[in-house]
C-alpha cells in the first residue's frame, strides 16, 4: 500500500479520480449483473422485466386549442396559456378586451 503522505497533491489529486472512476466501474458492473440476475428469474417464471414491472408511460399533452386570434392576421393565435404575445399585448394596450380577440 502506498503511503499516502508522500504524494503531492496532484499525485494526490490523479488518485482521487483513478478511485472515483474504479468506484463507478463497479457500481455499473454490479447493477448490469444484478439485472442479468433478475431478469433470469423472471425467464424462468415466463416473465419479462417489462410485463412485472411495467415501462412507465410517455407523458405526452395535446396541444391546446386557441382561443384568440389577432384580428389584423389570423394566422397568429394564442392558447391563453403562457405569456402573452406581443401582438396581444399591444391590442389590450390600444383599447380591446381579450372577449374581442377571442375566436
Amino acid at each position: 500500500m502506498t503511503d499516502l503522505s508522500t504524494l503531492s497533491l496532484d499525485e494526490l489529486k490523479k488518485l482521487q479520480k483513478d478511485v472515483t472512476k474504479a468506484i463507478e466501474s463497479y457500481e455499473e458492473r454490479a447493477r448490469k449483473k444484478a439485472l442479468a440476475e433478475a431478469e433470469a428469474i423472471v425467464r424462468q417464471h415466463g416473465f419479462t422485466i417489462d410485463q412485472l414491472f411495467g415501462k412507465a408511460p410517455k407523458a405526452t399533452r395535446a396541444p391546446v386549442a386557441p382561443k384568440y386570434a389577432n384580428p389584423s392576421d389570423p394566422s397568429q393565435t394564442w392558447s391563453g396559456r403562457g405569456r402573452k404575445p406581443r401582438w396581444i399585448i399591444a391590442e389590450l394596450e390600444s383599447g380591446k378586451t381579450l372577449e374581442d380577440l377571442s375566436i
